[in-house]
């Protein structure tokens, strides 16, 4: 019997990414804008390759640079990172990255994104200190046995939650504190692990495609091009819902084509008979379970944990730290409440950080890619040439090929802050020659990076797989055919609000 073809591991992948990102700094041109930083609201600081200029910390110099920005947006600090100036392109020495910078990659990724490798690993310090008082087995058995027979339901509300947390703020790698729940859930209920990762996953993805509200996306973008982040609100909010409702319908024909034949399963189809460490092998029976109060206590610390982590983040501007400190203590709790002992505690705890390490690790060498990109300087090659492409067509296909040039650069540049100081001073001046309004720019990058960020190998896509045990080429086959739907779509909101002044 011929052997099936399969696709190498995350972390493999993720190296070739990282050599394949190293021959692009030896084919491509290197080069950079000049950057605009703000140096404590005191002075403009212009950063080229000719060396640094201060500058007057004055709205006349925004002016003068051609940076639609207003001045108090840098004095009250939504906009921290380096600007790019238009028209200050200029290539360089080129700097190809090597061997030893190959290497070197994922341990600088690591370091880069060590607040994000340390919560990951927090993660899996708590759930293994959760799971081991029992709480979480008998709380799946007690949900899967009261929605027995609303499994539909439960994936349309559970959906539509993690898209409005995707939409709302950005919902990323701290969503991974529900696969412990949901997976076995699922797998008690008849359906694969896809169902579980696309509710997540994939729920939060397509709710980060119109991130009507989102501040690291819409907000920071909108304010770079020198426009209100509410201009352009009502059309995000119909993709919103458009693309949301789409993703269920597609998502519930998926899960019932598994549940009433288990051979329909892609993750069957390309990868067998896998089994997840996430599975409790949750009994399906139908007798009544009932919680004693020690458990329902335990669940409510759980319940409480993750909803503060939602609030922090919305309300209090929390990140990893204070995010990982949040689980930190409540893995405490939980050992005080249990009289668990410090050395079991402590074993428990590091067997959990551990069982995430890889996971964490593929954080970090996504991040590898970028450097290696930066490092070689051909982010801004790649973004000048393709301004110069684009500029010379008409409205229409000017702002579809705005969106297809964010869908790819979203590989190299996976932070969506990030890109958006990087191209929008840049795209936003080429809009303004074709009369084309702000919210449309927005709104390409929008859809162009979260329409990528369901595949993108830089992007949480190989966390999350790995975190469930679903390989690449299964999710691939699952949703590329919805990718496609989200251009399709994307186009379509794009031609027509280009025609709204």
């Amino acid at each position: 019997m011929k052997k099936k073809l399969t696709l190498p591991t995350a972390t493999t992948l993720m190296m070739c990414v990282i050599i394949i990102a190293a021959i692009s700094t030896w084919l491509l041109p290197a080069g950079q804008y000049s950057k605009l930083t703000n140096n404590d609201n005191k002075a403009f600081v212009v950063n080229s390759k000719t060396g640094s200029v201060s500058l007057p910390f004055t709205q006349k110099t925004l002016d003068s640079l051609s940076i639609n920005i207003k001045l108090e947006k840098f004095t009250q600090g939504s906009i921290s990172k380096p600007i790019s100036i238009p028209n200050t392109y200029q290539q360089d020495t080129k700097r190809p990255q090597g061997f030893v910078a190959i290497l070197q990659a994922p341990i600088k990724g690591i370091i880069d994104s060590i607040d994000i490798v340390l919560f990951i690993m927090v993660i899996g310090g708590f759930m293994q200190v959760f799971n081991k008082t029992g709480a979480m087995l008998k709380g799946v058995t007690y949900l899967a046995s009261t929605m027995k027979g609303k499994e539909r339901l439960l994936i349309i509300i559970l959906t539509s939650i993690f898209s409005f947390l995707g939409g709302s703020y950005g919902m990323d790698v701290e969503s991974i504190v529900f696969y412990p729940v949901l997976v076995p859930l699922f797998l008690a209920a008849g359906y694969d692990l896809i169902v579980p990762l696309a509710i997540v996953f994939g729920g939060a993805a397509v709710g980060f495609i119109a991130s009507f509200s989102n501040p690291f996306s819409t907000i920071i973008a909108s304010n770079t091009l020198g426009i209100n982040w509410l201009d352009g609100f009502y059309e995000r909010l119909l993709f919103f819902v458009v693309s949301t409702a789409l993703f269920i319908w597609y998502l519930l024909r998926y899960a019932d084509n598994v549940k009433k034949n288990p051979k329909a399963s892609l993750v069957y189809q390309v990868d067998g008979n896998i089994d997840s460490s996430l599975d409790l092998h949750v009994a399906n029976n139908n007798e009544n379970i009932k919680l004693s109060l020690k458990t329902k206590a335990y669940l409510l610390i759980f319940l409480f944990t993750f909803v503060s982590m939602i609030c922090g983040i919305i309300y209090f501007n929390w990140w990893c730290i204070e995010m990982a400190a949040l689980f930190l203590g409540s893995s405490i709790l939980i050992a005080l409440i249990e009289r668990t002992g410090e050395k079991t505690f402590v074993h428990e705890f590091t067997k959990g950080m551990e069982s995430l390490l890889i996971v964490a690790v593929i954080v970090g060498l996504a991040r590898g890619v970028t450097i290696v990109l930066n490092d070689g300087m051909v982010s801004d090659s790649i973004l000048n040439y393709a301004s110069h492409v684009v500029q010379h067509f008409n409205p229409i296909i000017f702002i579809i090929l705005i969106m297809v040039f964010y869908f790819f650069f979203a590989i190299p540049v996976s932070s969506s802050s990030g890109m958006a100081v990087l191209t929008m001073p840049i795209i936003g001046a080429l809009a303004i020659l074709l009369n084309i309004p702000g919210r449309e720019v927005v709104n390409s990058y929008l859809y162009g990076i979260g329409i990528m960020f369901l595949i993108t190998p830089t992007g949480s896509v190989f966390p999350a797989l790995t975190m469930v045990n679903v390989s690449y080429n299964a999710w691939m086959k699952f949703i590329l055919p919805f990718v496609f739907g989200l251009l399709i779509l994307g186009a379509m909101f794009l031609t027509i609000g280009i025609h709204f002044k």
